[in-house]
């Protein structure tokens, strides 16, 4: 590792933020149905807190840039961030309302999810060119998805780039993007679904995830991580194909994630890992996270993590 390495250790999440409104019932209504639910929750969400959290206990030195209101919801926003050790300096407070996401999770821990944007809109480039600048000399790693203006993504990642960052792209919710987005892009991170939506191949194993990989190189990208929830993950490089067995666990509700892959993925490339590596961490993240109700509260702390790998009995490369 460098000096410049040495120092840039820290990760920051360009996204978005919501207080997200939680059902959950035995099942999901039809249209026009009314259904008695059995618990309600109302936390910090958004894909971008979400990883922003992630990444901070995951024990990476985070920073979350982007907008909130200032509504009956700010506080929780900033309260949940800055309680998992997030930097705020960039958290922008517009007037109008906080981001809002109505989550429906039935018995079998699937999920829906209405995401509305509104205070999450006023990102501007003008917000991201500063905190980008002001984090360079200590962040190796961006981390962003496209909850944030469509207009955006091209500008954040190409001034992540010009900072020296690895950018890593969440793609979701899934959405074409602009062609000159995808060579500013070392990571991707679709799931099967998005992965499917994007490409046009149906990810349904590692056979197709490996061909939905090699689509996303095509396009631009350096490395594509399909994530196949209880089949694993596929690395795909122009080195090769990696796969990623999954760690077995009894799910609860798979909200979020995803976004405890992506922080501890970003935490664990700001730490130097290989990406590999990184994916393994990332995988146990996402393990623990599903059996656990809620976006932010399920999101598990490192040593949880640590712990899950060994007794799987994982150990990187480099420690072996």
């Amino acid at each position: 590792m460098t000096s410049d390495q040495s120092t840039r250790t820290g990760v920051v999440i360009v996204g978005s933020v919501t207080a997200d409104v939680t059902t959950f019932s035995q099942r999901l209504p039809a249209r026009g149905e009314t259904i008695l639910g059995d618990e309600f929750t109302l936390l910090l969400g958004g894909k971008g807190a979400n990883q922003a959290v992630s990444a901070g206990l995951a024990g990476a030195r985070t920073s979350f840039v982007g907008c909130v209101g200032d509504d009956l919801f700010h506080d929780l926003v900033v309260d949940g961030l800055s309680g998992a050790g997030v930097d705020l300096a960039h958290l922008r407070t517009v007037p109008g309302p906080t981001g809002i996401a109505h989550i429906r999770v039935d018995a079998s821990a699937q999920n829906d999810i209405v995401m509305v944007p509104l205070a999450n809109a006023h990102l501007s480039p003008e917000q991201i060119d500063a905190a980008l600048e002001a984090l360079a000399p200590t962040t190796s790693v961006l981390l962003t998805q496209l909850e944030t203006p469509a207009s955006l993504t091209l500008h954040i990642t190409s001034r992540a780039r010009e900072h020296g960052m690895t950018v890593v792209l969440d793609p979701a919710p899934a959405a074409t993007l602009d062609p000159e987005v995808w060579a500013h892009i070392d990571i991707v991170t679709p799931n099967e679904t998005e992965a499917t939506i994007m490409s046009g191949i149906e990810v349904t194993g590692a056979e197709s995830a490996e061909r939905a990989g090699r689509w996303f190189l095509t396009q631009g990208a350096r490395a594509a991580v399909i994530t196949m929830a209880e089949k694993g993950s596929c690395v795909v490089t122009a080195e090769g194909t990696t796969f990623i067995d999954p760690i077995p666990v009894e799910p609860v509700d798979t909200t979020a994630a995803g976004d405890a892959y992506a922080g501890y993925l970003g935490a664990a490339l700001a730490e130097g890992w290989s990406l590999a590596d990184a994916t393994r961490l990332a995988s146990a993240a996402g393990a623990i996270a599903v059996t656990r109700q809620g976006a932010s509260p399920s999101l598990p702390k490192r040593d949880e993590v640590d712990a899950l790998l060994a007794a799987s009995g994982w150990t990187r490369a480099s420690e072996s």
